[in-house]
């Protein structure tokens, strides 16, 4: 698999997950930026083809974040949460969202890359 030039954000306040993902992704030749929380990641105006998003993080939860993108009318095709817990009503919440996917911590390697291969293909 490779990168096609998309923009892939990855939003983690564990700076560990940020900097594992961010090299991971950029094996496969894809381009990264990585941000430690939500309140950063809004600062930045750039176009993002995929969002990889915590859901547990201080001020602005995953699903927060998602929402004020959307009020904010910034459109991100692909958006993935990752939770180190599951909740029915979150995941709920995330699909009334639009998030396709919720993928439990720890990630494996192959588990994310499948789904940012069907997601980006």
């Amino acid at each position: 698999m490779t990168s096609t030039g998309d923009v892939i954000a990855v939003i983690d306040d564990d700076a560990a997950v940020c900097d594992s993902t961010r090299l991971l992704l950029e094996t496969y030749d894809f381009d990264v930026h990585t941000y430690q929380s939500g309140v950063d990641f809004l600062r930045d105006n750039r176009t993002i083809a995929c969002l990889i998003v915590d859901y547990h993080m201080p001020e602005l939860n995953g699903l927060d974040l998602v929402t004020e993108l959307r009020k904010r009318g910034r459109n991100v095709p692909t958006i993935i949460m990752i939770t180190a817990t599951t909740d029915p009503m979150v995941e709920r919440r995330a699909a009334e969202l639009g998030i396709r996917h919720v993928l439990k911590k720890p990630l494996a390697n192959r588990v994310l890359l499948n789904t940012l291969r069907d997601q980006l293909e």
